[in-house]
């Protein structure tokens, strides 16, 4: 097994406490009940992203109808160069209709090569998916998708 540089070790635990103090925030959230509003989802992520984000930037794909809500895909981009200077350190996704509003968090670094990330949502009704995505000049982006759901995904 060969040695691991300083550099490499130290942005393994930097990347590891940033995702467990995101993981930490969404289940802090998560805990104080069931029953999420689009404003939940607003102090959510608020709470994750510290400032007023501004629309653009941020494209989310998902289908227009989703004909089970089991597993809806959804993918986040973010247009960024991904460069030292100038790139995404976070990306938030939340859906506003889900009991647990907070999907998901993801940090990422000029490693990561661009600012794009898929994952699949169950979503039990029709609800929109807000994403919010951290710059590392602390501006912060978001966008917005509404997604029709026909048959419930948590248990309809």
């Amino acid at each position: 097994m060969e040695p691991t540089s300083p550099v490499i070790a130290r942005r393994r635990v930097l990347v590891g406490v940033a995702g467990a103090g995101a993981v930490g925030l969404l289940t802090q959230f998560a805990a104080r009940g069931a029953g999420a509003t689009p404003e939940a989802a607003k102090a959510l992520l608020q709470t994750l992203a510290k400032g007023e984000p501004k629309e653009g930037r941020i494209a989310i794909r998902a289908p227009e109808i989703a004909e089970n809500g089991n597993a809806v895909p959804v993918t986040v981009a973010v247009e960024s160069p991904m460069t030292d200077k100038d790139h995404v350190t976070a990306i938030h996704v939340v859906a506003d209709g889900n009991p647990n509003p907070g999907v998901a968090s993801f940090t990422l670094t000029p490693l990561s090569g661009k600012a794009e990330v898929q994952i699949r949502v169950r979503m039990a009704s029709t609800q929109k998916i807000v994403a919010v995505a951290q710059m590392s000049d602390g501006s912060l982006w978001t966008a917005t998708r509404e997604v029709k759901v026909t048959i419930g995904g948590c248990g309809g």
